[in-house]
């Protein structure tokens, strides 16, 4: 049985890092070692073979066991760490900011005095930001969750499948807008804006689906009560639980997913669809739902759909359509998939 290690030590994606153990955890081929921030284990919370670790660990912790590949969640900081990986193992590197790695010493030297400057300078002084391009560089392979993407040295990583469970029919429409409410990575205006205008005798529920907080929190505080009786929206002041998300996500007719075209990631631009995968992603195929992305998104993935001008009519039909994501993405067959993809970087 070969072995692997996957390391999330960076406090961000636990969800790629949970769909990776749901999927390998009755893999007969490979046997596969956690190492998880602690942030990061309370969110899994579970498993004999998830320890415990940071950057200052992680190395020794590598040391006593012999695996034949290493597998990292993100590399956003640590970079003297990550660095010191891929120079002695064969190492691969998801990548969430395809724009970011390509970045050179002198715009990360000029990006520090962009913003945040004391985590930027932290990241300079004692975690080697300027060893980031050479961890990608150095490591085997590069690594990315939307197959979109995948040319080159880039190599789709499968990690996400669709569960098993009985959809209840619902009274009205329940649209779901998954994710933190914020104008920074989503155009929540122009969904105000739209539900602000809505005109239709039928029940619709908008879920925001992510903890909401200044200017958005107030919108939503003020459109909430000056909506007709048949249309409502929920939202959470506070973060959102894994159970209240798995409740309303399994409970959604669409997903309506408003991101913004482009975003900065360290002061660099990221372009959603072409540079930076969105997690509405994962979250549309874990549940099975078709999901309402602007016009402007790039996607050749068929559950995603482009926002047409008049998207409560959108709804309405989508409502009444049927993906079938069991026949491509049954746990059975991303795990097979994905066994294929970790004996390719094995044998490389």
């Amino acid at each position: 049985m070969k072995k692997i290690a996957y390391i999330e030590i960076d406090n961000h994606h636990a969800e790629v890092a949970l769909s990776f153990m749901d999927i390998m955890d009755d893999s007969q081929e490979f046997s596969v070692d956690y190492y998880f921030s602690e942030k990061i284990k309370s969110q899994v919370a579970r498993g004999e073979s998830v320890f415990i670790c940071d950057s200052s660990m992680i190395l020794d912790h590598l040391k006593t066991k012999k695996y034949d590949l290493i597998i990292i969640g993100t590399v956003h900081r640590y970079f003297n760490t990550f660095q010191a990986i891929t120079e002695k193992y064969n190492t691969a590197v998801i990548v969430h900011n395809l724009n970011f790695i390509h970045t050179s010493k002198w715009d990360l030297i000029k990006n520090i005095f962009k913003g945040d400057v004391i985590y930027r300078l932290k990241l300079w002084w004692k975690e080697g930001l300027f060893y980031s391009p050479k961890v990608y560089q150095k490591a085997k392979n590069i690594l990315v969750l939307d197959e979109g993407f995948a040319s080159g040295k880039l190599k789709f990583l499968p990690v996400f499948y669709t569960k098993n469970y009985k959809k209840e029919s619902n009274n009205g429409s329940i649209i779901v807008i998954p994710g933190g409410v914020s104008q920074q990575r989503r155009d929540y205006n122009h969904v105000f804006k739209i539900i602000e205008s809505l005109k239709t005798d039928e029940k619709f529920t908008f879920v925001f689906l992510g903890r909401a907080k200044g200017n958005e929190l107030e919108h939503l505080e003020k459109l909430s009560k000056n909506l007709p009786q048949n249309i409502s929206i929920k939202y959470f002041p506070e973060r959102v639980s894994a159970t209240d998300f798995e409740f309303w996500m399994e409970k959604a007719d669409i997903l309506w997913c408003p991101i913004q075209q482009e975003i900065d990631f360290f002061s660099q631009k990221e372009i959603y669809g072409k540079t930076k995968m969105t997690g509405n992603l994962g979250d549309a195929i874990k549940f099975g739902k078709l999901a309402v992305f602007p016009e402007n998104y790039s996607s050749v993935l068929e559950f995603i759909v482009p926002e047409q001008k008049n998207i409560i009519e959108q709804f309405k039909q989508l409502k009444n359509s049927d993906f079938d994501f069991q026949e491509k993405y049954n746990k059975k067959s991303v795990q097979k998939n994905l066994e294929n993809v970790l004996n390719n970087l094995i044998s490389k």
